[in-house]
């Protein structure tokens, strides 16, 4: 993956607001796992890097964590500011996962949300190192799809298979054993379904930067696949379930 032609400082700028809106948060399930595992408790100090419009920093604003989120991206980084004014323990920065612009040995978390397969690993892992107390933790974050499933879910992917530009797979498995210096990497997977109704369902699927746009000629005709698609599964109250898993991946790297 060529992360200069991919551009993923910039790349989401047009998704910012559908992206704030419709994507997936994560579940609860993910503080208490965390508490038990690596230590985390509500005087952890947490660097999100990569924090987008504050998703997953949310999650641990209301755990009462002190929250430096990190987002390259002017727009995204605006609406995180928006959305999260009332936390007195959140505290946006413009900088990148390679010049986070924390102090040295400032940070006991690092999460990475969504975030990590854009890094270039190298800085960044010197930056963590840097920025990281001793027996520091980095956990990365993905919502997948679950890619096992039939009916609305495997159609939903056929969707996006075919109108996808430039689509990149949302894990690094290959690169973290070197980023992480072949350390023990704990995972566990958390079931994270969300209803969706057809605007959620649309907003969703424009806030991926992959998807046409509205000016692509390709957006009309997806999005007439995609209301065919609904119309024929929405049995549930008027929505559809859309099958996340959450997955986390821990590791001590300090």
């Amino acid at each position: 993956m060529n992360l200069e032609e991919l551009n993923p400082k910039k790349r989401f700028s047009s998704r910012t607001n559908n992206y704030a809106k419709y994507r997936p948060g994560y579940p609860n399930e993910i503080i208490s796992y965390l508490i038990e595992f690596t230590g985390l408790s509500k005087t952890s100090v947490i660097a999100d890097i990569g924090s987008g419009t504050g998703i997953c920093t949310k999650t641990f604003l209301d755990n009462g964590n002190t929250v430096y989120a990190v987002e390259p991206n002017e727009d995204m980084r605006q609406v995180a500011e928006h959305l999260l004014e009332t936390y007195d323990n959140f505290h946006s920065i413009d900088g990148s996962s390679e010049n986070t612009k924390l102090k040295s040995e400032s940070v006991d978390i690092i999460i990475a949300a969504q975030a990590f397969h854009w890094f270039d690993p190298k800085p960044t892992k010197e930056e963590f190192l840097k920025i990281l107390r001793p027996n520091g933790v980095v956990v990365l974050l993905w919502n997948i799809r679950n890619v096992k499933s039939d009916g609305f879910m495997q159609e939903y992917l056929e969707l996006i298979e075919r109108y996808g530009e430039n689509y990149t797979s949302e894990s690094n498995g290959d690169i973290m054993p070197k980023f992480f210096d072949y350390r023990t990497i704990h995972k566990k997977v958390f079931n994270n379904p969300q209803l969706a109704d057809f605007d959620r369902l649309k907003g969703e699927l424009a806030s991926f930067s992959y998807i046409p746009n509205e000016s692509n000629p390709n957006f009309q005709p997806m999005i007439s696949e995609l209301q065919d698609l609904f119309d024929k599964y929405n049995s549930n109250n008027g929505n559809v379930v859309l099958e996340y898993e959450t997955h986390l991946y821990y590791c001590k790297i300090k």
